[in-house]
């Protein structure tokens, strides 16, 4: 075996706090070889990102490398210790790496271009010219700039030529339109492009200075399923065309049988499994790691009637020493066929659908929702329909998914249905009443029959308002109680519905973690006893073992509470998980409807292929594949 490129030995990073410091990484070692992609997972919070960061000597304060070596070898030279040296000559240069959120890692005040040909210009003594001239063949790897014989084919095509009528006009015509076309893209700032494009602009500059290795910190996580798969498939690319090592940070294990050859399974900032992906899958040791395989919700399963979570797996115990370790619960499930399922696989109660008289709650019909694309003189120019001659119905007790990319228009009709946002045409029947007619006190207290639960759990809650005060709003809005006797014990009972302590209403939004600030959120949409909630995204933002307990938690409340759900999200798998039926949605419009269950075993349109095709799956056979691939 050859020399690692990447060797880590023995880190440990600690973070000060007023009571005592905090181990973020707790003596982690592994080594990472040439060409080989290395996948970090765990959850949020278990160190996997801080090791990222220690490997490019950017932690920030108040933490700190408090022990340890990290050994890097650049091609035949002598392997030096990064810890010694002037991170400032590696980092963006021998090492590259592309953060989690691109809109905040990029300057929004500066171009795409500028920003590409500063990260140029700081490792290489070259011109601006050519700095842009490297910044343009950067994007053109990415794909975000068509290659120099697409530029060509598009001026051809512009004149009604074809490709091989190219006598008809001089290269000097073709390269004047290719170069606009190249300038004009380095001159968008980066609020003029989408999440995946944005993407694109991080990973052209991660591999701006030809690094040796590429660090990857989440970087597909807060994007749809489609951009996601091509992000992946491009970073897959670029690794094997140049050569690279590549260190992969995710907290989805479907990802990482997508990228990695082999995976460290963090936790508590310790690694409590590595080996090889294949190994990783097919048998896991770790009881951390089973419960991680098992709360993914997954497509080729017969719908059932909860996710196993990683509390069911695991226990974690004090030694004599004072040390902690993750121990096995006795009553772990099974393993069968060598993957982890679900505790039930129950069939589905059937499509409520088909049922021989259903109870329509929500009926829409015709519904547009259009923004306004203004023209000359504050005139309107024309509308951008967001939501497009929507039509479907809602029965009593299901759960409707809906489900598409950004943009599809999903959020719009849901904040139409509630409305917060004034259809343009069509109707909204909810429980035999008419919306349009209603305006005012009466609009105000119908919203009591209908609440949401938004995608961002932080920003939904006011973080000078206690959870109990935030949860105890609308009762006081619709006058519900009387004092604050009578609020405080609806609290009590809300917070326990949700799974959380009642002990907790005093405290503070930003003193709770991703998970249970969903919890909160979820305890306030049902304070009103609400016969229809919309889940916009609700667990989108959350690991995957906290949105295995969230969605088990809603399938619980709606059973308790008989209440009826619009489920969405771009993550079909979850959607399928949580849905009776489906709804696919694309530019504004419904792509197809149908059962879960049948959408998936036979979509009728080739976007709803194209969805399903896109998620990881994280099974063997694509492993084996993949695999199989990089050995040739």
């Amino acid at each position: 075996m050859t020399d690692p490129i990447l060797d880590v030995r023995n880190l440990q990073v600690q973070f000060s706090t007023d009571e005592q410091p905090v181990k973020a990484v707790d003596g982690i070692s592994f080594s990472l070889q040439p060409g080989q992609t290395l996948g970090i997972v765990g959850e949020s919070g278990s160190g996997k990102s801080v090791t990222a960061l220690a490997a490019m000597g950017l932690v920030p304060p108040p933490g700190k490398i408090s022990g340890g070596e990290i050994w890097f070898r650049a091609t035949d030279s002598q392997p030096v210790n990064l810890l010694t040296q002037n991170m400032q000559s590696y980092r963006g240069d021998q090492l590259g790496m592309i953060f989690q959120e691109p809109m905040s890692s990029l300057n929004p005040v500066y171009t795409i271009g500028f920003q590409i040909v500063e990260a140029i210009r700081e490792h290489q003594k070259i011109s601006v010219a050519e700095a842009r001239r490297l910044a343009v063949a950067r994007l053109q790897e990415v794909r975000l700039l068509p290659s120099d014989d697409k530029f060509k084919e598009s001026y051809l095509a512009s004149l009604g030529l074809s490709p091989t009528d190219d006598r008809a006009v001089s290269q000097s015509e073709i390269d004047k339109y290719a170069n606009e076309q190249k300038q004009a893209m380095l001159k968008r700032y980066p609020h003029e492009l989408s999440g995946g494009q944005l993407q694109r602009v991080m990973i052209a500059m991660a591999i701006a200075c030809d690094p040796k290795i590429l660090i990857a910190d989440e970087p597909s996580t807060a994007l749809d399923v489609t951009v996601q798969a091509e992000i992946l498939k491009l970073l897959r690319q670029l690794r094997d065309s140049r050569g690279m090592s590549m260190l992969f940070i995710t907290h989805d294990l479907g990802v990482i049988a997508e990228i990695a050859d082999v995976v460290a399974v963090m936790y508590r900032g310790k690694i409590v499994e590595y080996g090889p992906v294949l190994q990783i899958f097919s048998d896991p040791q770790s009881p951390y790691t089973k419960g991680l395989l098992a709360c993914r919700p997954r497509l080729d399963r017969v719908k059932g009637e909860k996710l196993l979570t990683v509390s069911e797996f695991m226990e974690v115990a004090t030694t004599p020493t004072g040390e902690w370790e993750i121990r096995e619960k006795p009553t772990a499930p099974e393993k069968l066929e060598g993957e982890i399922v679900y505790v039930s696989e129950n069939e589905s109660n059937g499509d409520r659908s088909e049922n021989s008289q259903p109870d329509v709650l929500l009926e829409v019909r015709n519904l547009r929702v259009g923004f306004r694309q203004g023209g000359v003189l504050g005139q309107t120019k024309r509308y951008v329909w967001a939501v497009n001659d929507v039509s479907f119905e809602v029965y009593r007790g299901e759960t409707l998914g809906l489900v598409g990319e950004s943009g599809c228009g999903k959020t719009t009709l849901a904040r139409t249905l509630l409305r917060l946002i004034p259809p343009m045409s069509g109707t909204i029947v909810f429980d035999g009443q008419d919306l349009a007619a209603f305006s005012g006190k009466r609009l105000q207290s119908w919203r009591q029959n209908i609440q949401i639960v938004f995608q961002n759990p932080f920003s939904s809650l006011n973080p000078r308002m206690k959870i109990g005060e935030a949860i105890a709003e609308p009762l006081l809005i619709h006058k519900r109680i009387k004092n604050w006797r009578q609020a405080r014990d609806r609290v009590v009972e809300l917070l326990e519905d949700v799974g959380l302590n009642p002990s907790a209403l005093n405290r503070y939004p930003h003193q709770f973690s991703g998970g249970q600030r969903q919890r909160v959120c979820i305890a306030r949409a049902l304070a009103l006893y609400p016969k229809f909630i919309i889940c916009d995204e609700s667990v989108s933002a959350l690991d995957v073992s906290v949105q295995a307990e969230v969605l088990n938690l809603l399938k619980e409340l709606q059973q308790k509470f008989k209440m009826t759900y619009i489920f969405i999200s771009h993550d079909l798998s979850v959607v399928k998980f949580m849905s009776d039926r489906l709804i696919v949605m694309n530019q504004g419009k419904i792509e197809e409807m149908g059962s879960a269950e049948q959408i998936y075993r036979e979509p009728k349109s080739d976007y709803t292929r194209k969805l399903i095709a896109s998620i990881p799956s994280g099974n063997l056979e694509r492993i084996e594949e993949l695999q199989g691939q990089r050995a040739r």
